[in-house]
């Protein structure tokens, strides 16, 4: 594995992930999956790269294995698995295992995230994380659109049948900013503690609107639940994206049953691979 750093390389590959994605009826597989992750992490490194990542690939342009993760400079909390996450995508499964291995593209002596939906990947971690590393995994849902123009009008459709206020007169988007980071740290499922607080601070910086592929952290204050607001939330988002025809995805905990079904209604797919989450950490810092 090596880094791809010239710019037109990194613009090739995202330009053959891209022609990669589905545009309609398909199958949510874990393949696309896998390959919407990475191409989401590309697309921030193309536009400005504001968490400093970077592109391993293990040939080129016959590439098998894409990985996406920090730039070493990044990683010096050796604690923090906020920062220190990897994006995997391959063509070859069955290699895997021997390209996790290689000391030169995760950092084992570190806290660490993987972040996928194939169930899989838990089998092709090396032998040796096994006995030294302590390993939780989390599972979700995961929803996808990449047609966010047909998830728009979905989107409006709904609106219209529950009779919600105009969205273009009568609802304003106020973003937040990095003054905000603890409210929405105190309410996100997968923070509560320091190290997720400083990584909220650093996406309010970067990302005080909209980002891109993947939308996180959303919650309702319980008395403004059930009145349309997290549907006209999303109907400002997917108006942000449809333009630039960015594939729209979300995880969602499975005992949010509201989230899920209002996922559903709009027309998003559902994955039946998952969400899946592993966070190790080494032992001995257990």
């Amino acid at each position: 594995m090596f880094v791809l750093r010239e710019p037109w390389k990194l613009q090739s590959l995202y330009e053959t992930l891209e022609k990669s994605l589905p545009e309609k009826n398909f199958i949510v597989s874990c393949f696309v999956l896998l390959l919407l992750w990475v191409y989401g992490a590309i697309y921030n490194i193309k536009n400005k790269n504001p968490f400093n990542l970077e592109v391993l690939v293990d040939g080129w342009p016959d590439y098998q294995t894409v990985i996406t993760r920090p730039q070493k400079e990044e990683m010096k909390d050796d604690l923090d698995y906020y920062t220190n996450t990897y994006h995997i995508f391959t063509k070859a499964p069955d290699k895997l295992e021997e390209v996790l291995a290689c000391p030169q593209v995760i950092n084992w002596e570190q806290s660490f995230q993987i972040q996928g939906n194939w169930s899989e990947l838990n089998a092709k971690m090396p032998w040796f994380i096994h006995s030294k590393y302590e390993r939780d995994e989390t599972r979700t849902m995961l929803f996808i659109s990449v047609n966010t123009r047909k998830l728009k009008k979905s989107i409006e459709d709904k609106i219209d049948v529950m009779k919600l206020p105009t969205v273009k007169e009568n609802f304003r988007t106020l973003f937040l900013d990095a003054s905000h980071a603890e409210l929405v740290n105190e309410h996100w499922d997968f923070g509560k503690n320091e190290r997720s607080l400083k990584y909220v601070e650093r996406c309010l910086q970067n990302f005080p609107g909209f980002g891109s592929c993947e939308l996180r952290m959303g919650y309702t204050v319980p008395k403004y639940r059930g009145q349309g607001n997290m549907c006209q939330l999303a109907y400002q988002f997917v108006s942000y994206l449809t333009p630039k025809n960015m594939p729209f995805y979300l995880h969602v905990a499975e005992d949010k049953k509201e989230v899920q079904k209002l996922m559903r209604s709009i027309g998003c797919e559902e994955s039946l691979c998952g969400w899946h989450q592993w966070t190790c950490t080494p032992k001995k810092y257990c």
